[in-house]
């Protein structure tokens, strides 16, 4: 049963990896892989029943496609999360998936159906008090209402949503707000102001390494040097703008960019060049909105030039002779076909040369890249391998404590949260007697164990957690101390011993809760002592709080001796429950989530506690673990999170 619910949670776990995965990737720009991320997540999320999984897995598919130009197939996955969170009353996933509905119909040039999600997205984010979904919502009503022409609208929405992101500080909004206001300027012919809001979103994006949010700001401050008659700088920053969306494969981009190049090259007189630009321009165009219209709609645009062209010829030949007239157009065909074969060869072999290099350099860069990425991967597995190493045994656990459990969630692969224990005789040279008269030669043992918090997480958190780890082994194995309060102290000792030795100012320690329990006469006795962790234990359906040492363990500017403080426990009879015993770290409590985005909260997780202690300890994990994916829903888990029950 056990190994059934450890696999079930590796599964869900998997699930949220490669969905937190799929949307790193499409950050930069890699969309096939994330694609494939986020269709792995997707089947193992519907194995396995997952809604959550399976609404964040949907949303990722509807994203790339809609940034690949795959219209049918983003609207599907977009809509297919919209039920699911409708079903679940997921509100703040409901106006997500609108708004991202909204984004696709505004890449299709169906305003109004844009207008239509945004306005819907945006009245349920304002109910939840999404204040990043409002910011997000009134961005894309303003991006609506300027593809409509109405700039004023645009303009109100825009800084509307800019004066959010900057309360909150998100750099990536703001840098979306500038470059849309931007826009609106550009429309209203004020090319200074244009300008002015694109360098600074450009500096923004660069910063924050966002590609799509670079190439619409080159493509944008090009078009303004080419109506200033900057042509050499226009050139320069259109070719750098064409470059970046062709390597990330952005096709809406690149149509920007060959339709902006087409104009420079007409304003400077290159019509032959400005043809051809045009000419790609319409090929992205058309395929973004129906791959299977392209040809159709290009025969008919140039079928209209071509006939224009005759018109005009017709009037010419008109007023010769019909043997000039021939004639005329016998050499004029020849030159003009050979003209244009030896334009087009050279164009073709042109682009060949190019399209080859950049092929293999791209091809060569990305397999360093996958390369160094599984380096890194294969290093972090194989240092949670020698993380999960240090952890006792969960057998070992509930060997010695058969009425407990261990929640244990890492924020990322490895983590600085860990749980220790170490079974000791009572009685030790120099921790003292824990309280049994009986020597450890008659079986006294008392069984010391920890939930610890180490500085950070991740693999800088997992190292600090081996430090600390060692510390509390050696504190006990080796200098044979069972008492809490001692313990600690030597652990503090022994840790800064460690950091000592760097030449760098190393501040990290370990925040921990540390219980010692051992039988006594009559009953049990817990002594207990923590550095800033309490401890929380229900006695007869009360919930009571033994507050921590505010020291860390590590430095601090006035270091005290830890306190170990004792409390005696009564054997359970029909007057008297067993007594649950909660050790524990600061990450459940600190989770965002809830219809409003804030944190959990320790007065919350007390009180599902005393709500479900009468139920089994495995049940009572099972709980707190449905209550902290409930409360999450899409949302990213912040910190690594432990919570150890017992019942005695």
């Amino acid at each position: 049963m056990h190994n059934a619910l450890k696999t079930e949670q590796d599964d869900t776990n998997k699930v949220n990896t490669l969905n937190l995965l799929s949307g790193k990737l499409r950050g930069i720009a890699k969309y096939d892989t994330a694609l494939a991320c986020a269709s792995e997540a997707a089947a193992l999320a519907e194995r396995l029943g997952f809604k959550k999984g399976m609404t964040a897995a949907y949303r990722n598919l509807g994203i790339t496609y809609d940034y690949q130009g795959n219209y049918p197939k983003a609207l599907d996955y977009d809509n297919k999360a919209l039920q699911i969170n409708q079903e679940i009353g997921n509100k703040e996933g409901v106006a997500r998936n609108l708004r991202n509905i909204g984004n696709v119909y505004d890449d299709q040039a169906n305003y109004p159906k844009a207008l239509e999600y945004d306005m819907k997205s945006l009245a349920i984010d304002q109910e939840i008090g999404n204040k990043s979904g409002i910011a997000a919502d009134l961005g894309n009503i303003g991006i609506a209402y300027n593809d409509e022409g109405n700039y004023p609208k645009a303009l109100e929405y825009d800084l509307k949503s800019l004066a959010i992101d900057k309360e909150m500080g998100t750099k990536d909004g703001i840098a979306a707000d500038l470059g849309n206001i931007a826009i609106i300027y550009a429309a209203e012919g004020n090319y200074p102001k244009t300008l002015e809001y694109d360098y600074m979103a450009l500096a923004l994006n660069k910063e924050i390494g966002r590609k799509m949010g670079i190439g619409f700001n080159l493509n944008s401050i090009g078009s303004i040097y080419t109506k200033q008659k900057n042509y050499k700088r226009a050139l320069a920053v259109l070719d750098s703008s064409l470059d970046l969306a062709k390597n990330i494969g952005e096709k809406n981009l690149i149509k920007n960019a060959y339709a902006e190049i087409a104009t420079l090259d007409s304003a400077m007189g290159n019509y032959k060049t400005a043809l051809q630009d045009y000419k790609s321009a319409i090929v992205y165009r058309d395929s973004l909105i129906n791959e299977a219209n392209i040809k159709a709609d290009m025969n008919f645009e140039f079928a209209q030039k071509e006939a224009a062209k005759k018109a005009e010829q017709d009037k010419k030949d008109a007023l010769t002779q019909a043997d000039e007239r021939k004639q005329r157009i016998i050499i004029w065909s020849v030159e003009g076909g050979l003209i244009l074969v030896l334009v087009f060869a050279a164009f073709v072999f042109r682009s060949l040369r190019i399209t080859r290099r950049q092929k293999l350099d791209i091809e060569s860069k990305s397999k360093v890249i996958e390369e160094k990425n599984k380096d890194i991967l294969d290093s972090i597995m194989y240092a949670k391998r020698l993380q999960d190493a240090i952890l006792p045994p969960l057998s070992l656990i509930k060997e010695h404590l058969p009425e407990s459990f261990v929640l244990y969630k890492p924020k990322d692969i490895v983590a600085g949260d860990f749980y220790w224990m170490e079974v000791a005789p009572l009685n030790s040279p120099e921790g003292g007697t824990l309280l049994s008269k009986s020597p450890p030669s008659e079986g006294g043992e008392a069984v010391l164990i920890a939930a610890a918090d180490c500085t950070g997480h991740g693999v800088p958190g997992a190292l600090v957690s081996v430090v600390c780890s060692n510390a509390l082994n050696r504190t006990v194995k080796e200098f044979k101390i069972t008492e809490p309060g001692k313990i600690l102290d030597k652990v503090r000792e022994l840790v800064l011993e460690t950091f000592e030795k760097s030449e760098s100012n190393v501040q990290d320690g370990m925040d921990v809760s540390l219980a010692s329990i051992t039988p006594s006469e009559g009953g049990i006795q817990v002594q207990w002592s923590g550095a800033y962790n309490t401890l929380w234990y229900i006695e007869n359906g009360v919930m009571k709080e033994i507050s921590a040492d505010k020291q860390p363990i590590g430095k601090t500017d006035n270091p005290k001796p830890f306190t170990t403080h004792t409390i005696t426990l009564n054997p359970p009879s029909e007057d008297r429950e067993a007594v649950s015993l909660y050790l524990f770290t600061d990450g459940y409590a600190d989770q965002f989530g809830g219809p409003k985005g804030k944190k959990f909260k320790y007065k919350q997780l007390q009180e599902k506690l005393l709500a479900i202690s009468r139920q089994s300890m495995e049940e009572q994990k099972k709980i707190l673990e449905q209550t902290l994916e409930d409360w999450k829903g899409d949302l990213e888990q912040v910190d690594d999170i432990l919570i150890i029950g017992i019942r005695v």
